[in-house]
């Protein structure tokens, strides 16, 4: 058990998260005189499905409990009018609803109770969460879930994740027409891992239009298994591109769908996935805040491209990834056109070598230090 950066608020909220960031085992710790409501169970499911107002009957029946847990609550949105109304009427009853899905209950529900419950995530693991069992090169391969971490067969949990995934969800649902045509989408569009999205490109590998692309990406932010980053635009001083990048959410989830062959490059495929970590640490840091940063990256018309920009109240940082153990002069070229048009940026270059350096105004570090000491109490700043 590793010890998580989360921390509950006092009053009722949601806490979302992908399958497997081990959010019941969090909150089963943090209130252990809860009772549960598993709503992947299937009698529990049956029931509140046909009669939602049987939770009021339950919580009558326990007028000692406080806590009350939904694991799933997404499964039956019919339940939130009534949780709103339990909030409203007993003032000492305190709800954590999970959910690895928002979709359902924003269409259903699109304030998430008028605002009476905070909407709080829970990401993978933060290298400094694992301390020194953080290993560099584990996480590029099979990635940062709990669930995969705790596996006996790491990779073939992987294997099986996104499979959950569609059983539970997409075909659950009815979220797609075509469920071969939504597979080949999850492999096709694994090639655009920290690129710009070309919904009409995807769409003719798939055989669909990018009208058909954008709803599978949409349904993917839904499921939260992956996430667009936008470009800084912020007092832009030149022309840039406009398209989002995509990623999945996490580097083992995403090499487990990345498809392999004679004709890929590992280095390549190595790159986007140490990308795809750094990434998905800043967004976990940046939600266990309470500092507003947001997350962007910037690309010039031109082609000069800085990978993560990181905007909030408490400054601006430009960050690089490299999958390289040296410092190379052209490494530094999108910091450096970043830093002319936004001098007061503190610009930091990530790489695989081991020393730390400066170098034209540019902080190098190495990747794995600078996420072993990436905490929510402290800014990038502190971390680098």
């Amino acid at each position: 058990m590793y010890s998580r950066f989360f921390t509950p608020p006092p009053q009722s909220f949601f806490l979302f998260g992908p399958r497997g960031t081990g959010k019941s085992t969090l909150i089963s710790g943090f209130f252990k005189s809860a009772r549960l409501i598993d709503l992947l169970d299937p009698e529990t499911f049956q029931s509140l499905s046909a009669s939602p107002n049987r939770l009021t009957g339950f919580i009558d029946g326990s007028p000692k409990v406080k806590h009350w847990i939904i694991d799933e609550v997404q499964r039956i949105p019919e339940l939130l009018p009534l949780i709103h109304q339990l909030i409203e009427k007993k003032k000492q009853l305190h709800f954590v609803l999970t959910g690895s899905s928002a979709r359902k209950l924003r269409r259903t529900s699109s304030d998430l109770l008028g605002g009476r419950a905070l909407e709080c995530h829970l990401h993978p693991f933060l290298a400094s969460e694992l301390g020194k069992d953080f290993d560099l090169d584990r996480a590029l391969t099979i990635g940062m879930l709990p669930l995969v971490l705790a596996a006996t067969r790491a990779e073939a949990t992987l294997k099986s994740y996104l499979a959950l995934y569609m059983q539970t969800e997409v075909v659950a649902e009815g979220l797609v027409k075509s469920l071969p045509t939504f597979s080949r989408f999850l492999e096709a569009i694994s090639f655009s891992q920290g690129s710009l999205i070309n919904f009409s490109a995807i769409g003719r590998d798939c055989g669909v239009d990018r009208k058909t692309i954008q709803a599978y990406v949409a349904i993917l932010e839904d499921l939260l298994v992956a996430f667009r980053l936008p470009v800084f635009t912020k007092k832009a001083k030149r022309e840039l591109v406009t398209h989002e990048k995509f990623y999945y959410f996490d580097s083992g989830v995403y090499r487990a769908i990345r498809p392999t062959g004679p004709l890929d490059q590992p280095q390549e495929i190595d790159g986007a996935a140490l990308e795809t970590l750094v990434i998905q640490q800043l967004r976990a840091w940046a939600s266990y805040r309470e500092e507003g940063e947001k997350l962007y990256f910037w690309r010039s018309r031109g082609g000069t491209e800085v990978d993560v920009v990181i905007y909030g109240k408490r400054g601006l940082w430009a960050i690089e990834i490299k999958n390289s153990g040296k410092v190379r002069p052209e490494d530094l070229s999108g910091l450096r056109e970043f830093g002319q048009d936004y001098p007061m940026a503190e610009r930091i270059l990530l790489y695989r070598g081991k020393h730390r350096e400066v170098v034209s105004g540019v902080t190098c570090i190495p990747v794995g230090e600078f996420l072993q000491q990436l905490t929510p109490e402290k800014d990038l700043t502190g971390a680098g």
